[in-house]
């Protein structure tokens, strides 16, 4: 069973647990996941109301944007531990020898590129769910405007958390122009989509004040 067929309740208590996984990139991909479930429930409370006519095919557009990008999210949850376990599997190398110490250092650099995937394709995707989710600012049932902001909330702290994960794997990587690529387009992502959450969140308090 992967980790998002579990019970929230599951979930929470495996997050809670002394296992190592899930933790923050499960949890973030999870909060990503809720965040454009948002977007994805005021879509669904426009789309084919006479009132908002004028923008319906923008909502069902973003309708199933949303969906797709949820579904992404709740995998990346299972990518994230896939991930890890391909750590956990360097730990347990021996090291007893300097041939084993020099596997282990060669294999935990081929691990923390697998596990850099999971969290930078995570924030890509909170970019584009929050350039989705802006699209329908001012042009959605208005009865549920403060979900939006919620949702632009929620990529935001899961766009951030990922970039924990990124740079805390940036840490372990040796080659130094593979680290400053990722770093420059981590640090590129991460601006860009605080900057759209933040625009986001000001309008909807602007709008439900």
């Amino acid at each position: 069973m992967t980790y998002y067929d579990l019970s929230v309740k599951e979930f929470v208590e495996k997050l809670g647990s002394g296992d190592p996984t899930p933790g923050g990139g499960g949890s973030s991909a999870l909060n990503a996941a809720l965040g454009i479930a948002l977007t994805k429930m005021v879509t669904e409370f426009t789309v084919g109301k006479k009132r908002y006519a004028e923008h319906n095919e923008l909502n069902e557009r973003v309708l199933k944007e949303a969906e797709d990008l949820m579904n992404k999210f709740l995998q990346g949850i299972e990518d994230d531990r896939q991930a890890f376990d391909e750590v956990g599997k360097v730990y347990a190398m021996p090291r007893g020898t300097e041939e084993e110490k020099e596997a282990r250092r060669v294999a935990m650099q081929e691990a923390t590129l697998v596990a850099l995937k999971p969290p930078f394709d995570l924030m890509e995707l909170c970019v584009e769910a929050l350039k989705v989710t802006e699209e329908i600012v001012g042009k959605s049932n208005p009865n549920v405007a403060s979900d939006v902001g919620v949702a632009a909330v929620q990529l935001k702290g899961a766009l951030q958390s990922s970039w924990v994960s990124v740079v805390v794997n940036l840490g372990i990587l040796k080659d130094e122009d593979l680290k400053a690529k990722y770093q420059e387009r981590g640090e590129a992502l991460l601006a860009e989509g605080s900057e759209i959450a933040d625009r986001v969140y000001e309008a909807i308090i602007e709008q439900v004040k």
